[in-house]
């Protein structure tokens, strides 16, 4: 089974060739850690300890961010024991550098038995950690035949995948039958997984990693801009924004002008190729604009467009809105995590499109903590909040609070995977 999905995987590889080319050669996509990607290990990961480490995978950003509190507790708890941790994007390598050290972080490598080998030769793990929904079947198996145990965490099966992974169950209930453990966000997720092939006595609920996720405001960008922005002036962020939004926020945003002359729109792109074409849209809407990559700390930011053109910035910056966007949500994307303006206590509007964080955008619905937009009604929204501050506050606050009454997943992580450790000496 595993040769005819190699080969079947090859097979794509080669036929998809010429579309990896044009993202590396003409938008520079992919092109960091190609070497990585292809097995060759890099000389930084040395600290391996003197018993077998943790290789966690969290494929971008946001993975990454679920995963840190997990990282820090599993530190603690298990000094004698390095924790990897590899990603898929070039975004979520730069973060996960910052947070555990580029010692500890490399680029996923390729589900090819020839890419996979010199890292499990190297790092030789006893415990595999894969975040969210990373079946990578190759990996899996070659994982446990060196005798690493495996654990998929903070697992979701979204509403767009199931259908896909249902109608090839019978190939994924072998793949799954290797996994030790599965530790769902929802009730739904745990039954979704159980109809796709995984051993139900193996999936349990742990609840989201997400909601344990503690952002720091201490970002270099925060004070500065914070000094720069008026006191009269209000703030609305608009993260992690796609393609067919940034018309749309900047429209309402004009809007909002009229009424609030002194008003702040920070526009986060969630691609940052894409950086380019939204600071010619804002040129393009007669915008007043400034360009986080060319502003001086000393030049006052008021009645305008701050475009946010960096990477991983966005989340601290959240602390300063008064009203918070979040993309990807308006067009068909899916929607990204309102959890980390959520936790500020700042009001919080998102599209109607949320399914890749359905079960997220259901509880903080129920419980009033999360306002519905359209690219229709998304300025009068804004107007009507920043003119009623007390609804605007009430929003915040039963974002937070509903943030904070759902934490709690990494400690049923940790519970949950200390007995795949268990009696495991150093290799």
């Amino acid at each position: 089974m595993y040769i005819v999905y190699s080969l079947l995987l090859a097979c794509v590889a080669l036929l998809s060739m010429p579309w990896w080319a044009f993202q590396m050669l003409r938008l520079g996509k992919y092109r960091a850690g190609f070497g990585e990607r292809l097995g060759r290990v890099p000389g930084r990961l040395k600290s391996i300890g003197p018993q077998g480490p943790i290789w966690i995978h969290a494929v971008s950003v946001g993975e990454v961010l679920a995963v840190s509190q997990l990282v820090a507790e599993l530190n603690k708890q298990y000094p004698d024991r390095a924790v990897f941790v590899s990603t898929t994007t070039a975004t979520g390598q730069q973060l996960a550098r910052q947070r555990f050290g580029q010692d500890h972080v490399f680029y996923m490598p390729l589900d090819f038995g020839f890419a996979l080998r010199p890292y499990l030769k190297k790092l030789r793990p006893d415990l595999l950690i894969l975040a969210e929904t990373e079946f990578w079947p190759n990996l899996i198996h070659l994982s446990r035949r060196q005798g690493a145990a495996t654990a998929i965490v903070n697992a979701r099966i979204s509403d767009g995948s199931f259908p896909r992974y249902r109608r090839f169950r019978g190939f994924f209930s072998r793949v799954l039958s290797e996994v030790d453990l599965f530790l769902a966000q929802t009730g739904a997720d745990a039954q979704r997984l159980a109809e796709i092939g995984a051993p139900q006595d193996r999936v349990h609920i742990s609840g989201n990693l997400k909601f344990d996720i503690r952002l720091s405001s201490a970002s270099t960008l925060m004070g500065p801009l914070r000094q720069a922005i008026g006191q009269d002036s209000p703030v609305i962020v608009c993260g992690s924004t796609t393609e067919g939004e940034e018309e749309l926020v900047l429209a309402a945003f004009q809007k909002v002008l009229d009424q609030f002359p002194k008003a702040v729109m920070i526009v986060a792109p969630r691609h940052p190729e894409r950086f380019e074409k939204v600071a010619g849209m804002i040129e393009s809407a007669g915008l007043k604009s400034i360009r986080r990559s060319a502003w001086q700390e000393s030049t006052p930011v008021s009645g305008c467009v701050f475009l946010l053109d960096s990477v991983g910035e966005l989340a601290a910056l959240y602390a300063l809105a008064d009203l918070a966007f979040v993309g990807g949500s308006l067009a068909p994307a899916g929607g990204h995590n309102i959890l980390e303006p959520a936790q500020y206590g700042v009001a919080v509007l998102t599209g109607p499109h949320t399914f890749n964080f359905r079960e997220i955008t259901r509880i903080f619905i129920e419980g009033g903590g999360l306002s519905v937009v359209t690219g229709e009604s998304m300025a009068e929204e804004f107007l009507d909040l920043l003119r009623d501050g007390p609804r605007r506050e009430q929003l915040g606050n039963r974002a937070k609070e509903l943030f904070r009454r759902n934490t709690g997943a990494t400690r049923k992580t940790l519970e949950a995977l200390a007995p795949l450790l268990e009696g495991r000496g150093s290799q």
